[in-house]
């Protein structure tokens, strides 16, 4: 349809986010993957923000004998009727994990050539699946997580950290199926959709290094504890790499990738008579990323290059945190309140970025949105956006606006989604 000027910018940007959701999730993408003979005894294991929606897509489409046991965070279950579900914390593990990950490697150990496991795995799973190698406990993986989610480490850098610290991370699952085949349908929510950094590679051939995993610990100035510092210079440690003959049965499989929620997207754009801008995967300190579309936006503004406006400038991917403040956070709300000081108020010019599971870190919003008149509303409020930003405290700012994005759990995860709707200048 053509492009009409009275439309509301924020009902598009939810939409859009709405579409980027849906694309991602289970009981759109699984079934396709799914072998056409579906009939025959099956083992289904599973970690992720997304595990217990895809057991249901399991549970509806096969026709043989199903048993299994996924893990999920809390929040984000399903009633499956075959396929036990339990429920644990993220983005730190806890108890429960440990648990559900010993039971896991119980459930999956003795099978033989003539088994098969279908392997549901989406982001979240690293935290979920939490098994501490041998001569670790939780205390020292929790304290290590915690570290590292302040540190401002990428996505990568921490998973390269706990795969080293695991007993079932970086191809040690597929290591404890064999010799059965395991079958692994993944959700991505890292950039670039690296098969060995998704939920940190359970299944998959891990090319990483302790040594690697120590120089980023020491990189980011986190306290390594004896037992941690013991583990990371013990060459028998390592994760399993390509050559392993363990990894002759294991078969991993993409199903949802950001790529193509923010094509999904883009689509809608063009529906509603815009143009679309897709930036990508983007890493790096949100307020940091921020900044960067800050000024993508003024060239569009002022000089309508690379695109002219009415359009949308769609990007995904995990940005990230360094926590030195003490305010309520997430890196969706950080990235908009750094955006917010940047523009300060440019007309014409709405913006959301949410967490595509629904959680923007550890708070109860998935994200929230931006609009022109956001700075001074805030600053009639007695809110500073820098002082704010030093404090961390995005969730703060925009709860005061009333401009939070609720959608609770989604169950699915492409991580990070970003809509920034510029309309042309009022003549």
């Amino acid at each position: 349809m053509s492009f009409d000027p009275a439309f509301n910018p924020e009902s598009l940007l939810r939409e859009l986010f709405s579409t980027a959701i849906d694309a991602a999730h289970p009981r759109q993408v699984l079934a396709d993957h799914l072998p056409a003979d579906r009939t025959g005894r099956v083992i289904v294991i599973g970690a992720g923000k997304a595990a217990a929606a895809m057991a249901e897509v399991i549970e509806r489409e096969w026709q043989g004998e199903i048993s299994g046991l996924v893990v999920t965070r809390y929040g984000h279950g399903a009633n499956c009727q075959k396929i036990e579900v339990v429920e644990a914390a993220h983005p730190v593990p806890d108890a429960a994990g440990l648990a559900v990950a010993q039971r896991v490697l119980k459930l999956v150990s003795g099978l033989t050539e003539a088994d098969r496991v279908i392997f549901l795995l989406s982001g979240g799973g690293s935290a979920l699946l939490a098994l501490p190698a041998a001569g670790l406990s939780l205390a020292d993986k929790q304290g290590i997580n915690k570290a590292l989610l302040k540190s401002g480490a990428s996505i990568s850098e921490m998973n390269c950290v706990r795969k080293h610290l695991s007993a079932i991370k970086g191809g040690r699952l597929a290591k404890a199926c064999w010799p059965a085949s395991i079958y692994t349908y993944a959700i991505s929510d890292v950039p670039g959709d690296e098969p060995t950094v998704i939920a940190s590679g359970p299944s998959v051939a891990d090319p990483s290094t302790s040594a690697e995993a120590l120089a980023i610990l020491t990189r980011y100035g986190i306290e390594v504890p004896p037992a941690v510092l013991a583990r990371l210079h013990d060459p028998r440690a390592e994760t399993v790499k390509h050559a392993d003959p363990c990894l002759a049965r294991s078969h991993f499989e993409l199903i949802a990738t950001p790529q193509q929620s923010l094509d999904a997207a883009a689509a809608k754009v063009r529906a509603a008579g815009l143009t679309p801008l897709i930036l990508g995967d983007l890493e790096g300190e949100a307020r940091e990323v921020a900044k960067v579309h800050a000024g993508i936006i003024r060239q569009i503004v002022l000089h309508g290059q690379p695109i002219k406006p009415p359009c949308v400038i769609l990007s995904g991917g995990e940005t990230t945190v360094t926590v030195r403040g003490k305010g309520r956070g997430g890196r969706n709300a950080e990235f908009l309140l750094s955006l917010t000081e940047s523009l300060k108020g440019l007309p014409g010019v709405y913006a959301l970025a949410g967490d595509t599971d629904g959680i923007d870190g550890s708070e109860d919003n998935a994200g929230a949105l931006m609009r022109p008149d956001s700075h001074a509303r805030a600053a009639a409020l007695g809110l500073s956006a820098t002082a704010e930003l030093d404090n961390n405290n995005g969730y703060g700012y925009f709860a005061a606006l009333n401009d939070l994005i609720v959608t609770g759990p989604t169950r699915t995860n492409v991580n990070d989604f970003r809509a920034i709707l510029i309309l042309e200048p009022t003549k």
